[in-house]
């Protein structure tokens, strides 16, 4: 049995969810790191738009990385497409609110 389109968004932020930052202990997804999940109609590729937190990050080229790998494990995926952006600018208002609590933003 096949799944459906959003059973495999609900498992692409589940492995989301799994990536840290680093610097940050709260992961990317709830950071508002993450810009857009495009899932293609047949439901094997998958495209993600991402920034980080600040441009000169350091971790930068291993959060990407590791967030590629990551989705290739989903099952359904046959070709991730991980791409770093910077417009619109992250800000701390991108967070989810459990990400402000555990960050003292609250």
């Amino acid at each position: 049995m096949e799944k459906s389109e959003l059973e495999i968004q609900e498992r692409v932020v589940e492995v989301l969810k799994t990536v840290y930052d680093p610097e940050i202990p709260v992961n990317i997804y709830d950071l508002g790191l993450i810009y857009r999940i495009e899932l293609s109609e047949e439901g094997t590729s998958l495209s993600v738009d991402m920034t980080l937190t600040a441009p000169n990050c350091p971790a930068a080229d291993f959060i990407v990385e590791d967030v590629r790998q990551r989705l290739q494990t989903i099952a359904e995926m046959k070709r991730v497409e991980v791409n770093l952006v910077f417009e619109p600018e992250w800000n701390k208002e991108m967070m989810s609110q459990e990400a402000k609590m555990e960050l003292g933003f609250m």
